[in-house]
């Protein structure tokens, strides 16, 4: 199984290059993404930001080989994903790119354990027992191994869909609005576990929010207005945060 690439590594885990997305035909054709060229070295927690209708989702889910693009291209992991086939995307993204969403997206069927371990059984893996033991340790969830998600509190369900996004080691994991559906406590846990996989487990994370202080937590910050990169530098703190997406929109 692949290790994740080593924290401050200076290679580029995934990036795009004169990236469009266009919706729809003729006059009533949007263009949701306008040309965007950006690249994410590894062991880096980023945030992207912007105002509702900027490209963000759209972004995230190119880059995470979700929905193809209109034209330019996206390499995830020293392939490009348009060179794949539609199976081979799929077992690619399956393999490399761990996600976490607003969601949770668990099975109810199964129990925290089962829920974690799930891309592996699906790949026909067996999981790596001191990998799963250091990724228990690290989202706090040892004793709700064997309880199902109906059992969990929000904050809980998503410590569980982090670990089963870590769970495969990937190049990186993308994290869409994690944080939308918890409160202010749990928001904070989920953050201070994306920032301990950057730090600590050697994980390279991509978040979309729209969350001033979630975005803080990141080392770099990138906002989109219109389907273009208006903004890509170092975090800022919460307040300037909050005066950039001001000038936004």
């Amino acid at each position: 199984m692949s290790e994740p690439s080593p924290a401050g590594a200076n290679g580029t885990i995934v990036a795009a290059d004169e990236l469009t997305r266009r919706y729809g035909q003729g006059e009533a054709a949007v263009e949701a993404l306008a040309g965007v060229t950006v690249a994410f070295p590894a062991g880096r927690f980023a945030a992207i930001m912007g105002p509702s209708g900027s490209g963000k989702s759209t972004l995230m889910h190119l880059l995470a080989g979700l929905d193809r693009p209109s034209s330019g291209s996206v390499t995830l992991d020293g392939v490009e994903l348009g060179t794949l086939d539609d199976t081979a995307l799929t077992r690619w993204r399956r393999e490399r790119v761990g996600f976490v969403f607003q969601t949770f997206n668990l099975l109810t069927t199964l129990d925290a354990r089962e829920n974690i371990l799930l891309p592996l059984a699906i790949a026909g893996k067996r999981p790596d027992q001191d990998w799963f033991d250091r990724l228990i340790a690290t989202v706090r969830i040892g004793d709700r191994l064997d309880h199902r998600p109906a059992e969990l509190s929000g904050g809980q369900q998503q410590r569980v869909a982090i670990a089963r996004a870590l769970i495969t080691r990937p190049a990186v994991v993308f994290a869409d609005e994690p944080t939308g559906n918890l409160d202010s406590k749990a928001s904070g846990e989920v953050l201070e576990l994306l920032r301990r996989a950057v730090d600590e487990l050697g994980q390279t994370v991509v978040m979309v929010t729209h969350d001033a202080h979630a975005a803080a937590q990141s080392d770099r910050l990138i906002a989109l207005d219109d389907g273009r990169i208006v903004h890509d530098g170092e975090a800022l703190d919460q307040a300037g945060i909050l005066d950039l997406m001001k000038s936004l929109g």
